[in-house]
């Protein structure tokens, strides 16, 4: 254990404390695992960053998230575990090393495919482990004993079993099908790897003459590049417009090839003219209208976006140049009828943003249907929930119209696809281990798949095969099913849904009991952040300006469910304060307790003790509830609230005279106990939010406590709730919130003590006066006097509290005719304010085009303008009464 702090230090030093107690954490084996640990499992994988990332704020918000869940589970008795690794990111990876040998003058081909895996190999070590370092500045408890990595040996060995089980099931099937293709990444995407985006073009309107010299039929396009390679026109059968079209053939405009007419359900009637070019090799319905038709199929771009023989005169040109040679040469001939504005989506590699080209290719994929079952009803049984559960239509959506997945890529890094294809008699073998001969005709060598396997298909595998599947492991056993997934709802289906379905084929079991989807972390004006729009904000440089726990505490205040986070360092600044104030707290508890004071609490509590404790239970309840029902930000909230507004700044407050050395020694030593008590409790309930400040300061407290990672975490104990001394309590604090409030609107200098004037019932009273020191010392007042029915206030600041009506004689107090200026001032200031903001208001354009946000905030500063303005004016007539 390192040397206990003497609590000496005036202000809070982040830095030193986030190293010495994230060190002394590790060191201890605390984050470490151990399956025959006592204790209710509690497991959770960690959402692998890829190797070549760095902490960006997603990742801070998922995995600050992901702490408070551990940590909470841990002081809570259960036996946790938190799996951390990295992700191999196939193209992502390989991008970043050909960018490194480009550099170097050297193409991959030149290299060749092993002394390029070698490389890249290289560059893991070297940087690929960035971000894991990163995560130890957030606190991540998790177990670097065992962290992963996709393609370390054990996780390959589950790819290959897993890849072999379901080829022999028939799951997993190599065919050719109209696929993505990045050509700038020279590989295939699965559809979730286009991310599309609306794109202002053209529709073209082309006609195609009939053979036998009639007009023919017009088409409608956005891609007329594509019509090279066309080999049918199709129309729907029950448009009566081309009911006597279907059967005959039309001549192929530039190219002069003769082409069906043929009549397809897939025709929107609705679209351009309801009649479509049919180019099966470069669009995915097109192919399978090509299919149920017989039709053949002409690739006219290649894999680099480049025109094939097959396009013609047009052979060599760039897809996007021969668009606009095509269209010429249409106009040129009299064969472009027009030309529309069109709005589109089109799709873009989530890689490099290269236009994707949709193109026919062998690949291998995974047939999806039967798996993606199985993984609806574990949702629907309530096997695991998603959470928030307006996530479920979506995936229940996603996962009744699944496609089957391609999960082969052309590159080089990456999982290479455990087949072997044999020349002799052209068969393929698929095995875990390398054959050495073919099993069917004895040849020898047979040679492996060139493709790589798509990288969220070992990602798939990654809660049960980081804990050691398809052996059968006790971490498997002890571990598995895993508690929760914490993730980004972005990836629901790139990666949850992926998960789902392996987990529940190769294990019998769901991966999760619980998905927990947050939000996106937003600049301050609720913008996505990116480089282009210069807004991103770097999760250490907030860490380095303000400490790890007020970064923290901020995304947790801030993490609704479903809600968007904005982010800026204003609100970070106000949560470090939020820490300051919990530190000198600290020092204020460490000038009256030491090793002497008692570690039990006495009998006899003051009424004071007694609300604070009673507030405490209540307190303790609401952040269990909050932190188990994954509402981080209410949990987060009625731990600020308690420790500022009522720990802080009222009991501290209150207990003082207790403390005194003139307080009796007996009284003064139930009074240490009972704050030593009430902050230790602090510090735990704190913890899993705030790990490193209250961890530092628990160590300054008397007695050795251990880590306070390894303390239990505090429940709550319903004797203690006394709701009846919280009602007398916030009563009295009302009253003096009154009188404070007075001070502040009439500007009341703080030098000046005050006189409080209560009138009403004396059953009433009768609490206040048992406190009047409290009444007296708070709100700095003289006195307290209690004034008879009768009692008009005449010249008084008046409010009423629960019946009780609180005075504040005024003369002699304030500089009148200097009031009576400043409040006409401020009124002033309000009115022109609110004259603007009402305008906007009632702008009929700006409302209708203003985010919703916006406008709210704008309704709610009008609504409190108008309370301060009536507040304002209350005053002035009060003041201006006192003029001559």
């Amino acid at each position: 254990m390192k040397e206990k702090n003497t609590g000496t230090d005036k202000t809070y030093n982040p830095k030193t404390s986030e190293e010495k107690w994230y060190a002394e954490w590790v060191s201890s084996g605390a984050f470490h695992a151990d399956h025959l640990r006592q204790g209710e499992a509690y497991s959770i994988v960690i959402p692998p960053p890829n190797v070549t990332g760095s902490l960006h704020m997603g990742h801070a918000l998922n995995v600050t998230l992901q702490d408070v869940l551990i940590r909470y589970a841990r002081m809570n008795g259960r036996n946790t575990i938190w799996v951390v690794g990295t992700d191999h990111a196939g193209i992502a990876t390989q991008n970043v090393v050909e960018r490194e040998l480009k550099k170097e003058g050297i193409a991959r081909q030149q290299l060749g495919r092993e002394a390029f895996e070698e490389r890249v190999w290289k560059w893991k070590e070297q940087s690929g482990g960035t971000i894991l370092h990163q995560l130890k500045r957030l606190g991540a408890a998790c177990d670097w004993e065992r962290e992963r990595f996709t393609m370390d040996e054990g996780l390959s060995r589950a790819v290959k079993e897993a890849f072999v089980r379901l080829y022999e099931k028939g799951l997993i099937y190599k065919g050719r099908y109209i696929i993505n293709w990045c050509p700038r990444c020279h590989t295939a995407l699965s559809d979730l790897e286009v991310s599309f985006e609306e794109n202002k073009g053209s529709l073209w309107h082309i006609r195609y003459p009939e053979e036998a010299g009639g007009e023919g039929i017009v088409v409608a396009t956005t891609r007329p590049e594509t019509m090279l390679g066309d080999t049918a026109v199709a129309v729907n059968p029950k448009d009566e417009r081309y009911a006597g079209m279907i059967g005959k053939t039309l001549r192929l405009p530039l190219m002069n090839r003769l082409i069906p007419v043929v009549g397809d359900p897939m025709v929107d009637r609705e679209f351009g003219t309801g009649a479509v070019k049919i180019t099966p090799a470069h669009d995915a319905n097109d192919f399978e209208v090509a299919m149920r038709h017989g039709l053949p199929s002409v690739r006219v771009i290649d894999d680099s976006g480049i025109m094939t023989l097959d396009a013609g005169s047009w052979a060599g040109q760039d897809r996007f140049a021969c668009r606009e040679s095509v269209v010429a040469k249409l106009a040129e001939d009299g064969l472009l009828v027009r030309e529309e504005p069109y709005v589109n989506n089109i799709g873009r590699c989530y890689r490099c943003q290269t236009i994707v080209e949709p193109a026919e290719s062998m690949q291998w994929f995974v047939k999806t249907k039967p798996l993606a079952e199985p993984a609806i009803e574990a949702v629907r049984s309530g096997q695991t929930r998603i959470i928030p559960a307006q996530w479920e239509k979506t995936y229940f959506e996603w996962m009744e119209n699944i496609r089957d997945w391609c999960i082969s890529r052309q590159i080089w890094w990456g999982h290479r696809i455990p087949a072997y294809h044999c020349s002799a008699c052209d068969k393929t073998i698929v095995d875990a281990e390398k054959p050495s001969k073919c099993p069917y005709c004895g040849q020898q060598d047979p040679k492996q798949e060139e493709d790589v396997l798509d990288t969220w298909f070992s990602s798939g595998l990654w809660p049960f095969s980081t804990l050691g599947w398809p052996d059968k492991t006790a971490e498997l056993e002890r571990y598995y099913p895993t508690t929760v997934l914490v993730t980004g709802f972005d990836i629901l289906f790139f990666w949850v849904a992926r998960m789902m379905m392996m987990g529940l084929e190769c294990t019998g079991k769901v991966p999760f009991r619980d998905v927990v989807l947050h939000a996106l972390v937003r600049d301050a004006k609720g913008e996505k952040m990116s480089k282009t729009r210069g807004n991103v904000i770097d999760p250490l440089e907030v860490i380095d300006k303000f400490g790890t726990d007020a970064f923290r505490f901020t995304l947790v205040i801030l993490a609704a469910q479903g809600r968007d986070i904005r982010m800026s360092d204003d609100r970070v600044e106000g949560y470090r304060n939020f820490m300051n104030k919990l530190f000198q707290a600290g020092r204020f508890v460490m000038m009256h307790a030491d090793e002497t004071t008692a570690r039990e609490l006495p009998k006899n509590l003051t009424v004071v003790d007694r609300w604070i404790f009673s507030r405490l239970q209540r307190v303790i309840d609401e952040i269990r509830k909050g932190i188990e029902e994954y509402r981080f930000n209410d949990a987060g909230h009625a731990f600020y609230h308690f420790v500022w507004h009522e720990f802080c700044d009222w009991y501290l407050e209150m207990i003082k005279p207790s403390l005194e050395p003139e307080v009796a020694a007996q009284d003064r030593e139930r009074q240490r106990a009972v704050l030593l008590r009430a902050y230790e409790t602090i510090m735990a309930l704190g913890h899993p939010f705030i790990p490193f400040i209250t961890e530092e300061l628990w160590h300054t407290l008397p007695g050795d406590h251990g880590l306070l990672y390894d303390t239990r975490y505090p429940s709550s104990d319903a004797a203690v709730i006394d709701a009846d001394v919280e009602k007398d309590m916030e009563y009295l604090m009302d009253v003096v919130r009154a009188v404070r409030n007075i001070r502040s609107e009439l500007n009341v200098p703080p030098s000046r003590k005050v006189e409080i004037r209560l009138k009403g019932q004396s059953d009433r009273l009768s609490f206040l006066k048992e406190h009047e020191e409290i009444l007296r010392r708070l709100p700095r007042a003289e006195q307290v006097v209690y004034v008879n029915s009768d009692y008009i206030p005449k010249g008084d600041a008046t409010a009423v509290v629960n019946g009780i009506e609180v005075c504040v004689p005024l003369a002699g107090l304030i500089d009148f005719d200097q009031e009576a200026k400043r409040l006409r001032k401020e009124i002033d200031k309000s009115n022109a304010e609110l004259a603007r903001v009402t305008g906007q208001l009632r702008n009929d354009k700006f409302i209708a085009n203003a985010p919703e946000d916006i406008v709210e905030t704008l309704r709610n500063r009008q609504a409190a303008l108008e309370e301060k303005l009536e507040k304002l004016g209350k005053n002035l007539e009060l003041v201006s009464g006192y003029l001559s």
